[in-house]
């Protein structure tokens, strides 16, 4: 796939994600943050499956590796309940920017490591920036509380991530995008289902529980992870996962203009430089597209 369009995909996808904020902001009282995830993939997960079987895409004749399938959805099954648990314990801020700002980190080391594939300098730069943004856009957001634990979470939340996107990468070479992303979700939801039996759920019968419940799982579930995954197919996954921290810029930009949030200066030169740091590695997809030298 051509690495510009396989980028704009992934920041689309980012963009998506970045509206999982916004939205919950709309769910009726009582609804816990940890149900909300469970059901997100629930719906997520059904829809993917859904969509490979009406368009009989899901191939029966290749064989799923057992190990890396287990272990692409155990991650994503696993990252819903400590992002949000982190969050809980160690604040808005410091959780987000630490399960955030590891990924892209975490899942370059990992690339590298066991696929081979070195980060060029264009990309530590890209990611310096990107992640610099984030703290200081995310450091506006109240009195800033460090927990050990919370940070442990935060730090699982982004090995959790950096796992999932990589071990899909290699899954990625024997099946096609949306066969990866239904079979991993759906077994992300049924390995996540058993919260559900431990949180009040009566919030799902009120229409607005059940439309910000669809909105995350079949938008910013299913629809954005099938564009993440088919994007994982022209560019490098430390790539991809650089890219994604589009999310909390959407979800700032959201917040200006649906919510009406008012910036800190210190939360606008944080959009600035995230802007320039997803700027370089897209400026650099359009370098590689027209056949210039990449950075070493």
């Amino acid at each position: 796939m051509d690495s510009r369009v396989a980028g704009s995909l992934v920041l689309l996808a980012a963009v998506l994600w970045g509206t999982t904020g916004t939205a919950q902001a709309f769910a009726p009282q009582g609804a816990s943050p940890l149900a909300i995830g469970a059901m997100r993939l629930a719906v997520g997960g059904l829809a993917l499956l859904c969509f490979v079987l009406v368009r009989g895409t899901l191939s029966r004749k290749k064989a799923w590796p057992l190990g890396a399938t287990l272990i692409a959805a155990v991650s994503m099954a696993l990252y819903q309940p400590l992002f949000f648990s982190a969050v809980a314990s160690t604040g808005v801020a410091v959780g987000t920017v630490v399960a955030i700002g590891s990924a892209p980190i975490l899942a370059g080391m990992f690339e590298y490591v066991f696929r081979g594939v070195k980060p060029g300098q264009r990309w530590w730069l890209a990611t310096a920036l990107a992640v610099a943004g984030c703290v200081l856009l995310l450091g506006h957001q109240g009195e800033v509380s460090i927990n050990i634990g919370g940070l442990l979470m935060a730090l699982g939340a982004g090995f959790s991530f950096a796992v999932y996107t990589l071990v899909s990468k290699g899954l990625l070479a024997q099946h096609r995008p949306e066969e990866v992303v239904a079979v991993v979700f759906s077994l992300s939801a049924v390995l996540l289902s058993p919260l559900l039996l431990f949180y009040d759920l009566s919030w799902l019968l009120e229409m607005r529980g059940w439309a910000v419940v669809l909105h995350l799982g079949l938008v910013a579930t299913a629809l954005a992870y099938l564009l993440f995954v088919r994007g994982l197919t022209g560019i490098p996954a430390a790539h991809a996962v650089t890219l994604s921290l589009a999310e909390p810029l959407t979800a700032a930009l959201l917040g200006i203009f649906l919510v009406g949030e008012i910036l800190t200066l210190a939360a606008k030169f944080g959009i600035a430089l995230l802007f320039l740091g997803l700027s370089l590695l897209t400026v650099r997809f359009r370098s590689l597209q027209q056949g210039n030298v990449p950075d070493k």
